[in-house]
């Protein structure tokens, strides 16, 4: 049971887990990192594709019932 408490308490082994832990939180970021980034790729990618060309949504109200046209119009201009 001393010999328990001792270590513990050893600062070699605390400094050691801590390093331990920290490697992993690392490896954890770097992981969110790349996601992070094709995610933002991903979003990039489409996001193009849309404003490539206009889009209309219709939608229909759901307090008063009337339709609600919406149009994104694109900054590429349409070739002739």
């Amino acid at each position: 049971m001393a010999k328990d408490l001792a270590e513990k308490n050893d600062p070699k082994l605390e400094s050691k887990e801590q390093k331990q832990e920290l490697e992993n939180i690392k490896l954890h970021l770097n992981v969110l990192d790349q996601r992070l980034d094709n995610i933002d790729s991903m979003v990039t990618a489409v996001a193009e594709r849309v404003m490539s060309q206009p889009i209309t949504i219709e939608i229909n109200c759901p307090h008063c019932g009337k339709n609600v046209q919406i149009s994104v119009i694109g900054n590429k201009r349409l070739g002739k």
